[in-house]
């Protein structure tokens, strides 16, 4: 295989999502601005920002996959916290909702100088918090997980205890829709267990 895999993102949970496939990728992350536009919903923003980023960093004879997440709460984006009152604030606003997780992938295939192909998705997930108590919160925001993390929260680590109930990817929750990325890498022609 002469393709290059690439994953534009510096995110260590995506590239453990595909490192536990077997994968051999280059992590080349990408440098963009990631303001939300004026009335952009969550769906469209997340597209967007995984569009930047594959267009960002791909050179022919690559196949780059990009994606960006968001947590949305009754329309309103909720970021990554700068500290800890931030992230006290977020987990509370969260506690005993549901809101959705919205991930845009992009998967960006440039195998010759005739053409690229991009494929492209948004997945949305639902998940349910308990209801959560300030000890809890308190202790979570101690652990020093929720800093680099879309609402102020990792499903994959230790905030794994206030998830009361999701519908949809769980893998989409951490950041990565593999079923979907799987799907679009397919579209473009290609497999991602070429890459193994």
């Amino acid at each position: 295989m002469s393709e290059r895999l690439v994953l534009a993102s510096g995110s260590p949970r995506r590239a453990e999502l595909l490192g536990g496939l077997g994968l051999r990728l280059e992590i080349r992350p990408a440098d963009i601005d990631e303001s939300v536009e004026t009335g952009e919903s969550g769906t469209r923003y997340v597209e967007r920002l995984a569009i930047a980023k594959a267009k960002a960093v791909a050179v022919q004879g690559e196949l780059v996959i990009a994606a960006d997440t968001t947590v949305d709460l009754d329309g309103a984006l909720l970021g990554k916290p700068i500290n800890d009152s931030e992230a006290r604030a977020l987990l509370r606003r969260l506690s005993g909702r549901t809101h959705q997780v919205h991930t845009g992938v992009c998967v960006y295939r440039w195998p010759d100088e005739s053409a690229s192909i991009v494929r492209t998705a948004t997945v949305t997930t639902d998940v349910t918090f308990a209801d959560l108590p300030n000890a809890w919160i308190d202790w979570y925001v101690s652990t020093g997980e929720p800093f680099d993390k879309a609402g102020g929260y990792g499903m994959q680590g230790s905030a794994a205890l206030f998830v009361a109930g999701i519908s949809g990817s769980p893998s989409n929750v951490i950041g990565l829709p593999l079923d979907v990325l799987a799907r679009l890498v397919a579209e473009t022609g290609s497999d991602l267990f070429l890459f193994q």
